[in-house]
């Protein structure tokens, strides 16, 4: 009997081990599932977290291609803003030199006005207006010269008196028809 019981020992204790070899192969099963579980749930994690960063990105080229339009926009109409500033420059500066040429042409006009007036106004002058200081100077030729030089004369020539002017001392023309009213 002794070896019945031993028998018994034998099997309780296979018993015990294959009960123990199924708990372990029970644990090893629970973790392997616990970790399964656990990839799963952290692979869920990183789609979502790639999907909310791809989210972002799309929303932030969304975001830049507005500030791009705009820039764009605002850079077409400051272009145009310069081109007609270019523009108008360039009709001002035409005008500014055609003005400067009107300007000059006038102001040698004034001048050779100025020069036939002084030529003709010494020439008056110099029949009307010039008194000898000296009546002892001896006279040299037709041109004026005493003594070899112009004199001690005091010319009295008014060069503002407008009756003097050659250019205000023109006919008015004027056809019959004009004074007839």
């Amino acid at each position: 009997m002794a070896s019945s019981s031993g028998n018994s020992t034998t099997s309780s204790q296979l018993q015990n081990s294959g009960s123990e070899g199924d708990l372990q192969v029970m644990m090893v099963d629970d973790r392997k599932r616990k970790r399964m579980a656990s990839n799963r749930e952290s692979a869920r994690r990183s789609r979502m977290r790639k999907q909310k960063h791809i989210e972002d990105l799309m929303a932030q080229a969304d975001q830049l291609k507005r500030e791009n339009n705009q820039i764009l926009q605002t850079t077409n109409v400051t272009t145009q803003q310069f081109v007609n500033v270019e523009a108008e420059n360039s009709i001002l500066k035409a005008q500014m030199n055609e003005l400067s040429q009107r300007l000059q042409s006038l102001n040698d006009i004034l001048n050779y006005i100025n020069t036939l007036n002084a030529g003709v106004n010494s020439v008056v002058g110099a029949t009307n207006s010039f008194e000898l200081e000296d009546d002892s100077l001896d006279i040299m030729g037709d041109f004026g010269f005493m003594n070899g030089y112009y004199g001690n004369f005091t010319h009295n020539n008014n060069h503002n008196n407008p009756w003097n002017l050659v250019y205000l001392n023109q006919p008015i023309m004027a056809s019959a028809d004009v004074l007839q009213y």
